[in-house]
């Protein structure tokens, strides 16, 4: 299975723009999706894997919509640095509701991308009100770490906020593997770093996060979310890590 997460929708913008002006609206808008699709299929080959042709709709959804990100709401607590630059935040993130989806893959990554092609087809249509939803980010990755802490445990659950417009009443999934969850409000204190997100880049930030806080009892130490806001195809992406603030 490809890895297809929202970092990699941006890649759109470097593809040629689709023809058009000749009046053939429909064989322009036909070709345009088929660029596309091939497009993510070169994305595809890069990881050894084949992309589902029922990707196609989707991808071309999410790349007239990419333009419209509705953030996550929060409120920011308090900032920590150095010579003014922010070194680490801390936020409340309210109550609020989800779509979730739980994998198990071998790889971090594979987890992820099977995890978001299947937002991906909720957001653009298969939903309960049969139309695109918009998109809001950032996308969260939560993770486990194995007892020892070298590792990351398996499973991972990655998280789509729903926008405001359908927070009172969520469009139901038609896979029956995503669920709608009311998060409780969250706590959080997050790093921003830059690059890719794989299992030793995401270890290697969770290490120098805690090397900058020092000792505290305040936060989880087994559990952490990854999140997600930019296209892998910028070499220096912004992504945070979120250290989980204990109940009070």
């Amino acid at each position: 299975m490809a890895r297809i997460t929202l970092e990699d929708l941006e890649r759109l913008d470097e593809e040629p723009a689709a023809a058009g002006g000749d009046g053939s609206d429909g064989e322009d808008d036909r070709e345009a999706e088929a660029r596309l699709f091939a497009h993510w299929g070169a994305v595809a080959s890069t990881h050894r894997v084949s992309l589902p042709p029922d990707m196609a709709g989707p991808i071309a959804q999410m790349a007239r919509h990419r333009q419209a990100r509705e953030p996550v709401p929060y409120v920011s607590l308090s900032q920590h640095g150095k010579c003014e630059a922010v070194a680490y935040e801390e936020r409340r993130y309210p109550a609020g509701k989800w779509a979730c989806v739980t994998m198990g893959e071998p790889m971090y990554e594979q987890s992820i991308s099977m995890s978001f092609m299947k937002l991906m087809r909720y957001i653009c249509k298969e939903n309960s009100v049969g139309c695109h939803l918009g998109m809001t980010i950032p996308v969260l990755n939560e993770i486990h770490l194995t007892k020892e802490g070298t590792e990351l445990e398996r499973e991972v659950l990655t998280a789509y906020y729903l926008p405001g417009a359908f927070q009172q009443n969520p469009p139901v999934p038609m896979d029956p593997e995503i669920h709608i969850t009311e998060r409780a409000p969250l706590r959080v204190i997050t790093r921003v770093f830059y690059g890719m997100t794989t299992e030793e880049t995401i270890l290697r930030e969770i290490s120098l996060f805690w090397e900058l806080l020092g000792s505290t009892d305040a936060v989880l130490r087994e559990t952490y979310i990854v999140a997600s806001y930019e296209n892998p195809g910028v070499p220096q992406r912004r992504n945070e890590i979120w250290f989980i603030c204990r109940a009070e």
